[in-house]
């Protein structure tokens, strides 16, 4: 089990293939996991790195602070130890807003980024209560049904759901509740003109909340693809699997 030693503490993560590098982020309690499909598929064409961020899945708990600057050290990190010097950033949710903060941090560490379903900020009442549940339930006693929610609403099959389900329930309630917490207060819309990096968008158009953050994103970025799918919801990278690696491997082909 690969492992990268930070700040006196294990992460776990994986690495498939060879080519152009993505690296792949994970919302809160979520694990490396929920790129199952990605790391399979992608992997044949590029080499698909995939973290479990601290305190999540197979990582150890972190007396720091979960925070999206502390994340994005973490990559950089990950990507020294691998010997790279230059990724596709790829988030999925909240995980996508770290794929800002990395852009804005180690600008000259990325080709370009991939935001499935993700934001700059969180702004809208449903989804800031949302989170704000979630919060709550990220404690000990509570974090099994937290995962069964998460697991189950992520996964498109009873297998997929098995193994969501079991990674999630390896993290620690205290830096998942403090993911959680962290997105909402996190805000970069302010800066997004300062990255001129190459992103592509992507988003569910039955994703009703999130579509005002895909506009907002096309609207302020310098460089983006904007792309929905259609009849799919926010939970993409397992439940438009296929669409989506398609549409990665073109958008890397044509950027990288």
């Amino acid at each position: 089990m690969p492992i990268l030693d930070v700040d006196g503490i294990s992460l776990y993560y994986t690495v498939k293939g060879e080519g152009i590098p993505i690296v792949f982020i994970h919302p809160p309690l979520l694990t490396s996991a929920n790129f199952m499909y990605q790391i399979e598929e992608l992997s044949r064409n590029f080499k698909v790195i995939a973290f479990d961020m601290r305190g999540h899945g197979r990582s150890q708990y972190s007396n720091k602070a979960i925070t999206y600057r502390l994340i994005a050290e973490d990559i950089r990190q990950l990507l020294d130890e691998l010997g790279i010097n230059k990724a596709f950033i790829c988030g999925y949710s909240t995980g996508g807003t770290i794929v800002l903060e990395y852009l804005l941090t180690y600008p000259g560490r990325a080709f370009g980024g991939i935001i499935i379903s993700g934001m700059s900020e969180v702004n809208d009442r449903k989804l800031r209560q949302k989170i704000s549940l979630a919060v709550k339930l990220a404690k000990a006693r509570t974090l099994p049904i937290l995962s069964l929610s998460i697991s189950w609403s992520n996964a498109n099959t009873k297998e997929a759901f098995r193994k969501l389900h079991k990674e999630a329930l390896k993290g620690d309630a205290r830096n998942i509740k403090q993911y959680y917490q962290y997105s909402l207060q996190y805000n970069c819309t302010g800066q997004l003109q300062n990255i001129d990096h190459p992103i592509l968008l992507v988003y569910g158009t039955k994703d009703k909340s999130f579509l005002n953050y895909a506009n907002l994103l096309h609207e302020k970025l310098l460089c983006n693809e904007l792309r929905f799918f259609e009849n799919e919801k926010h939970q993409i990278p397992t439940k438009a699997a296929v669409k989506l690696n398609e549409m990665i491997n073109q958008f890397i082909q044509n950027e990288g």
